[in-house]
């Protein structure tokens, strides 16, 4: 990738030149192919912060490596603000999930580009297409010679995908507090969705589900397993609980961010009020064929049966026989809530022991308010034609952390306009993953428009 180390300067508040656009549409493909070709499959992702750094200070922002793990580095830069005014963080993740390339129809690690624009690769929807874009919109302000009233920061850290190494943005809030801010944008929405009723919406993130495993121990009498009458094996009556836990689905819950789903679904703040709960989800899940049962498991506690344990022995039939569930809970549910909920679903008839897992990790979630809300509904609605959907992961990102730490308003939002809904959904940590060009140039121009429009 050849980049200026000479930044050109354009006075602030000045209008951008064409040049400007295109160097930075192009610098943004050129730069997710490039770090697409990285392998960051749950480590090395130093190799990848090394080259946005390079690139970055090439173009005047100061950027900085650091890392509990020499391998695993995270990149902090940073376009100091004037003073006065409120501060923004693009945040991103530089690591990626395994990709087996038997299953690809491409080599998950060499960025194709394909003739109809689709970029490639392990990494060209989770995140790297993203991390690339807000990389090359900081870059493209520098060179314009922006400042904003408040710090412009750009966080892209390791080991998202695991979480486990205490390597990433968990070790990071911690180590460094000064990448406080008070908003932030990052991955997790931006896709657009035709509607029933003639509508277009584009999702935006606004929090995540938590999680908080419970073990179900079916409860019976040891014996000998020649011998089926004498005991009570625990496996039959394990049997029973699952067939009444079924697939898991969620009862829905009454919640603000269900509230905000459904009333943007179905253009009614009153929805749930008129319909009930169980009628809105219903109504609201029929405007597109993506939220056929994604609202119902966003809406509430799901009980997925996961990981079964029996007996240890082939000739012994077990005094108990256990299921872990994979319970996501909605952010604010307690663990003793999670409980009540799994025994009011398995009832009293049945002789079993509930226990957790491991602790819960909690979800939370910024409202779908204030001026990062508005610059977001007022881009959706005169460039995008659509209006803003707020939605809540039932996977996890970072951004839970900026919340809890900070108090940071975190959204997740890059709006993807020609890759089609149905491939961005395919690609996440599947094979075959891939992203028109158009959106990753798309993405910086956005980023750089929301820099200039909260930030001043």
């Amino acid at each position: 990738m050849t980049i200026s180390a000479n930044p050109t300067s354009q006075a602030p508040g000045s209008p951008e030149s064409p040049q400007e656009a295109d160097r930075r549409s192009r610098e943004s493909i050129e730069l997710a192919r490039e770090i697409i070709k990285i392998d960051s499959t749950n480590g090395n992702e130093t190799a990848v912060a090394e080259i946005l750094a390079d690139y970055l200070r090439a173009n005047g922002v100061e950027a900085e490596l650091i890392a509990n793990d020499p391998a695993r580095a995270n990149i902090v830069a940073r376009i100091p603000g004037t003073g006065g005014g409120p501060s923004l963080a693009f945040v991103g993740h530089n690591d990626v999930v395994p990709a087996d390339p038997r299953d690809w129809e491409v080599p998950p690690f060499e960025a194709v580009l394909d003739d109809a624009g689709f970029l490639w690769g392990r990494g060209a929807v989770d995140m790297k297409d993203e991390v690339a874009a807000r990389t090359a919109a900081m870059a493209s302000l520098s060179r314009q010679g922006w400042r904003g009233a408040g710090d412009l920061l750009l966080v892209i850290v390791a080991d998202e995908e695991d979480g486990s190494a205490n390597v990433g943005m968990n070790w990071l809030v911690k180590e460094r507090p000064d990448i406080a801010t008070d908003f932030a944008l990052n991955e997790g929405g931006g896709m657009a969705y035709p509607l029933a009723d003639g509508r277009a919406v584009i999702d935006v993130a606004i929090g995540e589900k938590g999680t908080c495993p419970i073990r179900v121990d079916a409860v019976g009498e040891a014996g000998h397993a020649s011998m089926p009458e004498i005991g009570d094996n625990a496996v039959p009556i394990l049997g029973q609980l699952l067939t009444i836990l079924g697939k898991g689905q969620a009862e829905p819950i009454d919640h603000p961010t269900i509230r905000a789903m459904v009333s943007a679904l179905l253009n009614d703040d009153d929805a749930i009020d008129r319909l009930g709960l169980v009628g809105a989800i219903a109504q609201a899940s029929q405007m597109h064929p993506r939220w056929h049962g994604a609202l119902t498991s966003t809406s509430g506690i799901t009980m997925a049966p996961t990981m079964l344990h029996g007996s240890k022995a082939r000739n012994v039939m077990p005094a108990r026989a256990a299921v872990e569930l994979d319970c996501r809970i909605l952010p604010g549910t307690t663990e003793a809530e999670v409980m009540a909920a799994v025994r009011a679903r398995l009832g009293d008839d049945l002789s079993y022991e509930l226990s957790h897992v491991e602790p819960a990790i909690h979800g939370n979630a910024s409202k779908p308010e204030g001026a990062l809300w508005a610059l977001m509904a007022a881009y959706a609605a005169q460039t995008l034609g659509s209006q803003l959907m707020p939605v809540l992961c039932t996977g996890f990102t970072d951004s839970v952390f900026l919340r809890q730490e900070f108090g940071t308003v975190a959204y997740g939002f890059s709006p993807f306009t020609t890759t089609p809904s149905e491939v961005i959904e395919a690609g996440f940590h599947n094979k075959n993953e891939r992203v028109h060009i158009d959106d990753i140039a798309l993405s910086a121009a956005f980023h750089v428009h929301a820099a200039q429009t909260l930030l001043g």
